[in-house]
């Protein structure tokens, strides 16, 4: 983002002009080249159609290059990092989003040293290889995996963390990598981008209060495929027998409910309280400890690709991006 100066307001910026706003980047010895998305959009507007096009333009220029940075809006980085952990199928090469907190045109910006330290890791290799094949976020001096990442601060430079899962790398005097949590494949395969997304899905956060007439309508009422409750501490919600009869009405109806924890950390344990185990009774999929993020891009990535319902229930269960703890 950059200030307009006719309205004072933030917009995005085109890419093609990254060297003036940061010209130290000249200097790390790597060729760089830009592509823009045409037109800009803010990050608040990003969609699954924007994500297919990120990675259509990785897929086209995959083999010209040894990595590839994403210059992204912080408010939804999360989700776009996310949807491409899975749109990437077999990623030998790193995919590194960053951004900023201050526009990258202002004095204090965090813009520069989140992209110059993104481009050097992108472009790091030991033995000829590349030590990140990851889509990962990097920003203030931790590089995170992106489907394990959430914004955590809508002010704090370090506005990013992933509280079930250790940085992959930290950037001080040098970068630091924790080689033993990276991701790296094992066998050589080619690069599969799958673009089919159905975000035909729902999110329902529970509260105490929660009428029951509002939960009905939202089951009823929404044509959504799936849904995703953030429910209380280790997967718990209402022990009410309407809200248990409503969540199995749905699934019965052909749904699919994947319970994740509204806790900043931690994971979902359905069986440790009646509460939870009356969910799992009814056939609701247990998230584990899955970032929202993470649980609706990946939702929308089996949903377009997948038609058997028992597949997409296992793979929900499955570690198939780093993006679950086992």
């Amino acid at each position: 983002m950059v200030h307009d100066p006719s309205s004072g307001v933030l917009k995005p910026f085109n890419f093609k002009h990254i060297e003036q706003q940061v010209p130290e980047i000249k200097r790390i010895e790597c060729m760089i080249d830009t592509v823009s998305l045409d037109p800009l959009i803010d990050s608040s507007d990003v969609s699954p159609e924007s994500w297919q096009e990120i990675a259509g333009i990785i897929e086209t220029k995959y083999s010209n290059y040894d990595g590839f940075v994403i210059l992204h809006g912080t408010d939804t980085m999360a989700y776009s990092a996310s949807a491409l952990s899975f749109i990437l199928e077999n990623l030998e090469k790193p995919v590194i989003f960053t951004g900023s907190q201050l526009p990258i045109g202002t004095i204090r910006t965090d813009g520069k040293e989140n992209l110059i330290s993104a481009v050097e890791i992108a472009a790091s290799a030991k033995n000829s290889k590349t030590i990140v094949p990851e889509v990962c976020i990097f920003f203030e001096k931790f590089l995170r995996r992106g489907n394990r990442t959430t914004k955590s601060s809508s002010e704090h430079f370090n506005a990013f963390d992933s509280p079930n899962y250790p940085p992959l790398a930290e950037a001080g005097i040098n970068i630091k990598y924790n080689t033993n949590l990276i991701i790296t494949p094992t066998v050589r395969k080619d690069l599969k981008v799958n673009k089919k997304i159905d975000s035909n899905i729902s999110i329902l956060k529970i509260f105490p209060g929660m009428g029951s007439n509002t939960v009905q309508r939202f089951f009823k009422s929404s044509p959504a495929r799936a849904v995703i409750i953030e429910s209380y501490g280790t997967g718990n919600g209402p022990s009410a027998g309407w809200y248990i009869k409503t969540i199995t009405d749905y699934i019965s109806s052909g749904g699919l409910v994947l319970n994740i924890t509204q806790c900043y950390s931690g994971s979902v344990e359905m069986g440790f309280y009646e509460t939870g185990r009356s969910l799992l009774e009814a056939g609701v999929i247990s998230g584990l400890d899955m970032t929202t993020e993470a649980a609706a891009a990946k939702l929308m990535y089996l949903l377009g690709n997948y038609s058997d319902t028992e597949i997409i229930k296992s793979l929900l269960n499955s570690n198939i991006r780093g993006e679950i703890s086992l």
